[in-house]
This record gives C-alpha cells, structure tokens and sequence, in this order.
C-alpha cells in the first residue's frame, strides 16, 4: 500500500518535475514520491526498490551497480547500465575540472611575484613598506566588503544571463580567453558588482589618457618598491635580442630580482654597429641606471660581439659576472646536431611524410578518424629543437601511417610518385629505427631546454645536472660505444666548455638544496668543489 501511495506521489511529482529532474538524464528511470510520513522517497523503476534518502546521486549508483555504495539493481538492462555509468563519469569530470580550476586560480594569486604582504610589517622595530598590488591600486582592486544578500540570492537565470553577457563582450571584442585568469578580472567584477545599478563603463577617452596615467603611476610605484630591494638582495640585468616584423634589431632590458622580474627599456639597435665596444657601452649605461654595487649577474646572447663586450663589461665592473643565455646555448646544441648528415637526411624523409600527409585531405581525413589521433607537429623555422619534436611525434603516429599506407583506400595514391615514395618510407623499419634513436638522445636536451626556457622558477642551479644527465644519457642509450655517443658527445662538450661551463653555474649548482644532499649527483666532482672555491 506504501509503495503504491509513493507511485501515485512520484506521478504527481514527475507531471511538475523540477529543473534538476530535466536536466538529470537518470530521472527518466526513477520516479519520486513520498511515504505515509511526509518524507521523499525514491523508487528505481526497473526493480521497484524504495530509497528514503540519498536523492537522484544514489539512484544512479543502484543503477550502474557501483560496489560497495548502495545495493546494485538486479533488473537493470545492460544499455541503461553504461548510459547511468557515463552521467556517473561525466559529472566526476566536470568536479575534477571545477576543482583543477579553481586550484590552478589559487596557485595564480599566491604566484611568488604576487605572494607579497598586503599590510605593513613590521621588521626589527620599524615599519617595513608593502610591496602589494593592493597597496598601490586602493582605487582600482582592493575590495574588502563581502557579497550581499542579494547577489547571493540570485536566481540561476540571473547568473547564467550575466555570465552570457559577459561572454558576448569577450567574444565580440575577441579577447583571449585566458584573461579571464587576470587577478584584475575578478576584482573588476566586484568593483561593478558594488556600485549597483546605474553604473556606466569609462569612455574612450578616460580609457587611453586618464585612466591610462593613472595605471601607469601604479605600475611605477610598484617598480621603484622592488627597485628597493636591489641593493639588499642584488640582481641580474638581461639583454635579450631578437627581430619584429619589420626586420628591426632590438635589445630588451629586463632586471631580475627575488621580488620579480622588472622591464627596463627596448633599445632599437637597426643604425648601430653592434660591435663589442658599441654594446660594452650600451650594457654600461644600464649598469649605471641600475646601479654597479646591485649588479651581481649579467645574460645576454651568445654571439662573439656579445662575448666581447661581457668580457670588457667585467674588466671594468670586475664584480659582475657575465655569462651567456643558457636557452641559447642548448639551442645552439640542436642547430649543430641537426646540421649532422644523418640527422638531415632522417629530417628530410620525415618532412616528405608529414607534408604528403597535409597536402592530401582523403588521407589527412583518414588519419583524423582514427581513434586517438593526434596532429603531427611539424618543425618551425627558427626554432632548431622543434625538428627533434617533429620527428618525436612523427615517431608516435608509427601506427597510424602504416596502417594508412596499407589500407585499401591508399591505392589510389599508388599512381603518384610521391605516394610511392611515401609509402616505401612509412614501411621502411630503418627508418623509425632511426627515428627512436634521435628521439631518445635528445630528449634529455630538450627537458634541459624547457627548464631553460620557463619562468616558473631560477634555472642557474640546474644547468650542470642537465649537461651531466644528458651525456650520461647519450653514453648509456649506445652502451657506452665510443664510436657511435662521441659525435654527439663531442656536439654537447664545444658548445658547454665554451659558453657555460663556469664557476658561477658550478657554485649555483652546489648550492641547490635539490642536489646538495642527494648522493646520486655529481656535487662532489672536483670540478664542482674547484668552482665554489674560485667563485
């Protein structure tokens, strides 16, 4: 009688579903009621079995028969089984996605650069200044009340109307979407939310001149706060050069300290004769802005004008210390590994492949329907390792090729020259053997590269466990031939002995506690012990 008065309940209920049951695709399998005491039950409607708590979540664990959680339906149907067990799955993921998000939106705020006392502190008896963004944009950030009543009881349209609102901007004025990871957005967001309605958005105008000014005297009192630090902690000035669109040489002046990193000028080097004395005059001056007694480390490229002048730099600042880009040097190494024959010919019978492959849509739309299936990189013009990367996920879609170029459907490239010639390459083992091997020697390089080349954290102190790996790697992968690692080898030892191999990189990497205190390093080499001591 029970169960019937909960039918009848759950019939009632179900003709005014509510807006969890449309958007659940497992309220089609049970039905919801109530009992003789008032309570809400649930009833599976395969097995007729009644739950008095638990709501629609636990009907989807009886359904899909997940152990140890609730009692499995035995009546189930095996379709009904996978398709509760995909809404099982797909909620999962989009938790684990909210909580990545949120997260990742945590690690962003507490960044080291950010991650400075909002208030003043107070060190030694005296007031220590704030280096905040807070303390500096009180109009702009800061927000210190809390939601209101209000905005916490808005309905779901509400939020999703503002929300869509929001995104119609983005998409109209095509900003990139991971600006939504700005600490600025969000507190924008607030400073609208607390002005209420009526609030209209600044012009053009107040856009490009007042508010523009009023920016760049934050940003000004944030800089000259870690220009402070300089002399207590030191700092490293960077030059780093490069070419715009328009084929103009420039020079950009970066200054690195625990506190940030801090940008200095762009100096436009296309009328200069960027010869050493030239550019030991041009590192001078930023010296003097920066001040001699802060300047503990300098980096610029690895050019032979550019060594020129960090050697002249040293001999009239001799406590600064002049060493060039590591990124560069490691690059440097790939240019010369990718010069090698061996590696050329493998490049380009990789390249033919890769470009037959994008050149020709049935084949490209037949690789793209595989399961899996992942684009091929293909290598970048100025980037030596990108070609090693190429020929890594050409290596990875082995499979998928060669069952490409033995199915049926290939045939019809079989009339063409290049298809043939393709196809001879795809089934040729010498040359995937080949492939493995260039992959697997220079895949320690390219770690060392991206270490290099992050800003995630200081790279000094891993440059000499990189170099000392990646050799000892290329040793072990031809088991120690001398014959066949020595090219390689002897790649690696020019271009290290001659650019990086210094007491600076020895002493910081003797002092990283990541290394310091693990018996597998190489922190005892004389070599290392030699450069702390001269350093």
């Amino acid at each position: 009688m029970a169960e019937n008065n909960a039918t009848s309940s759950g019939t009632q209920a179900s003709s005014a579903p509510s807006i969890r049951q449309k958007k659940d695709g497992a309220w089609k399998y049970v039905t919801e009621g109530t009992n003789a005491k008032g309570k809400k039950i649930w009833i599976c409607g395969f097995c007729k079995k009644i739950f008095a708590g638990g709501g629609i979540n636990r009907m989807k664990q009886h359904l899909s028969g997940v152990k140890g959680a609730v009692t499995a339906c035995q009546k189930v149907s095996l379709e009904v089984q996978l398709e509760i067990k995909d809404l099982l799955d797909a909620h999962a993921q989009k938790s684990k996605a909210k909580k990545a998000m949120a997260e990742d939106l945590d690690a962003y705020e507490e960044d080291e650069i950010l991650e400075i006392p909002s208030q003043t502190e107070v060190s030694n008896g005296k007031r220590k200044a704030s280096y905040a963004i807070d303390s500096f944009c009180k109009k702009g950030v800061s927000l210190s009340s809390q939601p209101s009543i209000k905005a916490c009881m808005q309905s779901k349209d509400k939020w999703k109307d503002t929300d869509l609102a929001i995104a119609l901007w983005f998409y109209d004025a095509c900003i990139p979407f991971n600006a939504c990871t700005s600490p600025y957005f969000q507190a924008a967001i607030n400073k609208i939310a607390s002005m209420g309605h009526g609030y209209t958005h600044p012009s053009y105008h107040a856009l490009r001149v007042n508010l523009l000014n009023d920016a760049k005297t934050h940003v000004t009192l944030m800089i000259d706060s870690i220009r402070d630090t300089w002399a207590d902690t030191g700092c490293t000035i960077m030059g780093d050069g490069w070419t715009d669109i328009r084929q103009r040489s420039l020079i950009n002046f970066l200054v690195y300290c625990p506190k940030g990193i801090s940008f200095i000028k762009s100096v436009d080097a296309s009328d200069i004769c960027t010869n050493a004395d030239t550019l030991c005059n041009l590192f001078a001056d930023i010296v003097e802005w920066v001040g001699p007694r802060n300047v503990v480390h300098m980096v610029t490229d690895n050019g032979a004008n550019y060594k020129a002048a960090g050697s002249r730099l040293m001999e009239k600042y001799p406590f600064i210390f002049w060493s060039p880009c590591a990124a560069h040097c490691v690059n440097l190494i790939f240019k010369d590994v990718g010069d090698m024959p061996t590696v050329q010919s493998l490049a380009v019978l990789a390249s033919k492949v890769t470009v037959f492959v994008y050149n020709h849509k049935f084949a490209l739309n037949w690789l793209r329907n595989r399961k899996g299936w992942r684009e091929i990189i293909r290598p970048g013009a100025t980037r030596f390792a990108t070609t090693f990367i190429a020929l890594q996920s050409l290596y990875a879609h082995k499979d998928d090729l060669q069952a490409l170029v033995v199915s049926p459907d290939y045939k019809q490239y079989l009339k063409m020259q290049k298809g043939r010639e393709v196809k001879q390459i795809v089934l040729d083992e010498n040359f995937w053997n080949n492939c493995l091997v260039i992959v697997r020697v220079m895949t320690p390089l390219i770690r060392l590269l991206r270490l290099c080349d992050t800003d995630e954290k200081p790279s000094m102190g891993y440059i000499y466990e990189g170099m000392f790996r990646a050799r000892k790697g290329i040793m072990n992968i031809f088991k120690n031939k001398k014959k066949l690692y020595k090219p390689y080898v002897d790649i690696i030892d020019s271009r290290w002995d001659r650019m990086l191999r210094k007491d600076l990189h020895a002493t910081a990497y003797y002092l990283n506690p990541a290394f310091q205190y693990d018996k597998s390093t190489f922190c005892t080499e004389p070599e290392i012990m030699g450069g702390v001591l001269n350093h």
